[in-house]
């Protein structure tokens, strides 16, 4: 898949394909988040490469649609032809080395992994993680099945056809938390409720304009280009997102909640041990995350009234904002757990727009010297991870029992695992390729820590 940037409406073509290549990105793009998830080569960030319409060209090399290019993602190479491929096996010593691994973490940092599907779940739990610390829901309600019931319910100009297609995405969404949960029981498993703004899951206003300038716009059409210009934000990034829109639409949220709650209670009525943690996205302020919790609790109550086996059940937030972090003491009051979102966390503390940046200006950056690592790579120690530690303390200043992780990109990078764990942290999340090298790493910091014979 060839393109200039993905975006979450690009979800399924990326799924089928063999690998991924973009001329804008970076580390912590969409493509290269989605690629490292699912295991997928990628080249993100190639700016020599210049697409028009069904053929890309890199200087005076042209290549079509249907020729066959290979792709190196450690490199960022390109290569025309077919190269010959080989799996890359591990070594002997694999299975031993991460066994020690996991014993000297055992009880001091745990490694999730980041999943959105029952498969990625597999994958993860099949590479030693020890639950999910971040499934994204956003990407259940991009499947070609999904999206008309999502784009139908954004339409909706009554109530009642709102609560239509809300109760068909509640079916859909149950049965994806099915999959997930059943996947990682008796481990915990991290649901975040919907983040990105809903233009998102609408075409885009460029993209409808240009159909009605060829050969017109149908009636539904028209509503839907009425609705992606009404919810179109100059900067969607901090605009109506996360806890935001669930303020706006709360219809959403309490479905989610109650489709993960039936798939728990299916789960668990069947005799497994499901360990369900709802995290709740963007707020910033203590009144949001207790309004959300209401709605949340809410459902929940009315879900495990007259229930035999309950299952295991918590309520937490994201921090991923300067202020979140700063104002943890008071945040934490509604909160069982909070998770750092360290890619938007890092994009904030530096006034840095991920997808912009790291292509173009980064490594200029690098190379004059006024940044010693990318931070979207490895955390910056002195203002992010200032930020992750503070959060830390005052969250645990109100609720000393206070679980914190994080489930940023960082959480693969072996050197801000080690920060992690000298903050205290219970766990690192991370994509499920990565979670060997993150339970090595967890196994180093520890060992390498001045408390490591306690």
């Amino acid at each position: 898949l060839v393109r200039s940037e993905t975006s979450p409406e690009d979800v399924h073509g990326m799924m089928v394909a063999e690998g991924i290549l973009t001329s804008r990105g970076g580390l912590v793009s969409h493509a290269a988040v989605v690629a490292r998830g699912w295991g997928t080569p990628a080249v993100v960030g190639a700016e020599q490469v210049r697409i028009e319409g069904r053929r890309f060209s890199v200087g005076n090399t042209v290549v079509k649609q249907g020729d066959v290019i290979s792709i190196d993602g450690q490199s960022g190479e390109i290569m025309l032809g077919a190269l010959e491929m080989a799996n890359a096996e591990p070594p002997k010593e694999y299975d031993v080395i991460l066994s020690w691994a996991d014993a000297i973490r055992k009880g001091r940092l745990a490694v999730r992994a980041n999943a959105d599907t029952g498969a990625d779940a597999a994958v993860a739990r099949d590479k030693g993680a020890e639950g999910i610390g971040l499934c994204r829901t956003e990407h259940m309600f991009l499947a070609p099945d999904r999206l008309p019931i999502v784009r139908a319910m954004i339409l909706a100009d009554t109530p009642r056809k709102e609560a239509k297609a809300l109760e068909q995405l509640r079916v859909a969404q149950q049965a994806d938390f099915e999959e997930i949960l059943e996947a990682m029981d008796g481990l915990p498993v991290t649901i975040r409720l919907l983040d990105p703004p809903l233009h998102e899951f609408l075409p885009s206003v460029e993209e409808l304009k240009v159909k009605a300038a060829k050969r017109g716009l149908s009636s539904r059409d028209e509503k839907l280009l009425a609705a992606a210009e009404s919810w179109a934000e100059h900067n969607p990034m901090i605009g109506t997102r996360g806890v935001r829109l669930g303020v706006i639409k709360p219809g959403l949220y309490a479905m989610q909640v109650r489709a993960l709650l039936d798939a728990a209670a299916k789960l668990r009525e069947a005799g497994g041990r499901p360990i369900v943690e709802i995290m709740i996205p963007l707020t910033v302020t203590r009144e949001e995350l207790a309004l959300a919790r209401s709605w949340v609790q809410e459902e929940v109550d009315a879900a495990l009234k007259g229930m035999r086996r309950k299952p295991n059940i918590s309520i937490g937030t994201m921090v991923e904002t300067p202020r979140a972090a700063v104002r943890a003491d008071e945040i934490a009051e509604a909160a069982d757990f909070f998770s750092f979102g360290t890619n938007d966390l890092t994009q904030l503390t530096f006034g840095f727009s991920r997808d912009d940046v790291e292509s173009r200006m980064m490594p200029a950056y690098l190379e004059q010297g006024l940044l010693k690592r990318n931070p979207f790579d490895t955390i910056d120690q002195s203002g992010v991870g200032d930020l992750v530690r503070l959060g830390a303390e005052r969250g645990r200043s109100t609720k000393p029992d206070l679980k914190l992780g994080v489930c940023g990109e960082h959480g693969g990078d072996p050197e801000s695992i080690d920060l992690f764990y000298r903050l205290g942290l219970d766990y690192v999340s991370c994509s499920p390729f990565r979670v060997p090298i993150a339970r090595l790493s967890a196994a180093q910091a520890i060992v390498g820590s001045s408390d490591s014979q306690k």
